[in-house]
C-alpha cells in the first residue's frame, strides 16, 4: 500500500503511450507496423518496470530537510532553505512542492531541479508574511524521477513545522547602528543643531580639533598649561512610551501589510533605539480600552518583554476611545515623559473629535502624533486625466492630501509635534523624529 502511494506516472509515459496508440492507428491501415507496434509496447513495459527497480531498489533514496528561521519577521522576505542530498548511484530530477502555510495563498509551488549522483543541493526560496502569528507547513514533498523520467517516486520530509511570525527584527538589526553610531547621515538621519544646554556634565579633557570652543574650562586650562575642555553627556533615563492605535483606523492596508502591523514594526525598532541612547521605553496599545502595556524601563531583559508584548497585540479593530486613553495616562503616567502616538486622521472632523483629549495629553507630557499619508491618493494625482470623471477624482484625491496637512497644522497650533509619513518610511522618520527631539532637548 505504502509502495503504491509513493508511486507516480510521469506525463513522458503518457506521452509515449499516446504515441503508441497513434501507432497502432497507422497499423490498421498498414497491417506490417502491427507486431512492430507490440514490440515498442514490451520495450516501453521493460523500461517501466527497470525505472521503478532504479527508484525502490534503495530504501531511502534521498536526504532531505527544510531549514526556516527560528521565527519569521513580520513584511520583510524570510529566506527558507531547502536540501537534498542525492543517495542514489544516478543523477536524478526531483520536483519540490512544499506545503506552504495557509496564510501565504500559494497553491502552485514548484521547485525543479537536477541532482547528480551522491551529491547535495540547496534550494531556497523568499516568504513575506503580512500578518503575525504562527505559521504551519505541511508537508515537504520532494518527487524523484530517474533518468528514464517515466515515474517518480514521492519522498515526505518534515511534516506539520510550526515557525512563529514576530514583528520585524530584520528592521531591528538593520537601524540597529544608528543607535550606538553619532554619525547619523545615513538614510536620512539628520544631524540636528542643539539648542540651550540640556546635558549633564561628564569629564574635563584636553583639547582636541573640533571640540566646542565655548566649553573651554579656563581654570582647568590655567594649571595644566593646556588647553582643556568640559564633555557633557546627553540627559539619559527619560521616560518614552510608544503608544498604539489598534482600532479601525489603523486597519486599512498598505503593500499587503495593515497600518497596525507597520505600526508595530516600527515600535520595535524605535524602542531598541531608545534603549541604546539610554532612555526608558514602554509600550501600549488602545482602542476600546488600554492594554498590552510594558512600563517604561532600560534593564536588559525590556527589548524581549517588548517583543513579546508586540507579537501578541491583538484586535477587532473597534472604535478607538480616546478618552480612555488620556485618563489611562493621567493616571499611570506621572513623570514627563515623551508620548509617541501611532494612528491616523483621515479627514479634520475625525481630528476633531479626539483634538480635547491629544490637547490633555500634551499638557503634561511632549506629544508626537504619527499619522499616515494615502500613497495610493499620490497615483491619483500625478495620474494624466483625460476623461472628467479621472478630473473629478483628481480633485478629491488632491482634497483629501490637503486635508492631512492641515491636520498637521492644526496639531502644532496646540504644541503637538506630528509626522506626517508613508508607511514604508515610518520607522525611519519615526527615528528622526526622537533624535530630534532628544538633540534639542526639548523634553
Amino acid at each position: 500500500m505504502k509502495f503504491i502511494k509513493s508511486l507516480y506516472i510521469n506525463n513522458f509515459f503518457f506521452y509515449v503511450l499516446l504515441g503508441i496508440v497513434g501507432l497502432f492507428f497507422c497499423a490498421f491501415i498498414f497491417p506490417t507496423l502491427y507486431n512492430g507496434v507490440w514490440f515498442i509496447v514490451l520495450v516501453l513495459t521493460t523500461f517501466l518496470v527497470l525505472d521503478i527497480l532504479l527508484l525502490y531498489l534503495a530504501r531511502t533514496g534521498i536526504e532531505a530537510s527544510r531549514n526556516t528561521p527560528e521565527k519569521l519577521s513580520n513584511g520583510d522576505l524570510n529566506p527558507i532553505q531547502i536540501t537534498i542530498k542525492n543517495q542514489y548511484t544516478f543523477p536524478i530530477s526531483a520536483k519540490v512542492i512544499d506545503e506552504i502555510p495557509f496564510q501565504f495563498q500559494v497553491r502552485d509551488f514548484k521547485i525543479i531541479k537536477n541532482i547528480k549522483a551522491s551529491a547535495q543541493e540547496e534550494i531556497g526560496y523568499d516568504l513575506r508574511p503580512t500578518e503575525r502569528g504562527e505559521y504551519y507547513f505541511g508537508n515537504l514533498n520532494i518527487y524523484v524521477s530517474s533518468p528514464l523520467k517515466l515515474i517518480s517516486r514521492r519522498f515526505t520530509f518534515d511534516k506539520d513545522q510550526m515557525v512563529p511570525t514576530y514583528p520585524s527584527y530584520i528592521q531591528l538589526r538593520k537601524y540597529d547602528l544608528f543607535a550606538i553610531s553619532n554619525n547619523l547621515f545615513q538614510y536620512g538621519i539628520k544631524k540636528i543643531r542643539r539648542i540651550g544646554h540640556t546635558m549633564e556634565f561628564e569629564q574635563i579633557k584636553e583639547y582636541v580639533q573640533g571640540d566646542d570652543l565655548r566649553t573651554i574650562n579656563w581654570k582647568a586650562t590655567a594649571k595644566k598649561n593646556a588647553l582643556m575642555v568640559n564633555q557633557f553627556q546627553d540627559e539619559k533615563s527619560q521616560s518614552v512610551y510608544l503608544a498604539i492605535d489598534k482600532g479601525r483606523v489603523m486597519q486599512m492596508p498598505f503593500n499587503g501589510l495593515s497600518l497596525l502591523d507597520y505600526a508595530i514594526n516600527s515600535t520595535l525598532v524605535l524602542s531598541n533605539v531608545i534603549l541604546k541612547k539610554q532612555d526608558k521605553a514602554g509600550i501600549f496599545a488602545f482602542s476600546k480600552k488600554v492594554e498590552n502595556r510594558v512600563f517604561a524601563e532600560k534593564r536588559g531583559s525590556q527589548m524581549q518583554k517588548i517583543l513579546e508584548t508586540l507579537y501578541n497585540i491583538k484586535t477587532d479593530f473597534f472604535e478607538s476611545d480616546y478618552s480612555r486613553l488620556y485618563v489611562d495616562i493621567k493616571k499611570n503616567i506621572n513623570q514627563r515623559s515623551l508620548i509617541i502616538l501611532y494612528t491616523n486622521f483621515e479627514t479634520m472632523d475625525g481630528l476633531n473629535r479626539q483634538l480635547p483629549y491629544l490637547k490633555g495629553i500634551a499638557k503634561s507630557h511632549l506629544l508626537v502624533v504619527i499619522f499616515f499619508s494615502n500613497t495610493e491618493l499620490n497615483e491619483i494625482i500625478h495620474k494624466k486625466t483625460g476623461t472628467i470623471q479621472e478630473i473629478y477624482d483628481k480633485v478629491i484625491a488632491e482634497k483629501f492630501m490637503f486635508e492631512k496637512r492641515l491636520i498637521a497644522n492644526e496639531l502644532k497650533k496646540y504644541g503637538i509635534h506630528s509626522i506626517l509619513t508613508q508607511p514604508e518610511n515610518l520607522t525611519l522618520d519615526a527615528i528622526n523624529k526622537y533624535l530630534e527631539i532628544k538633540s534639542r532637548g526639548i523634553l
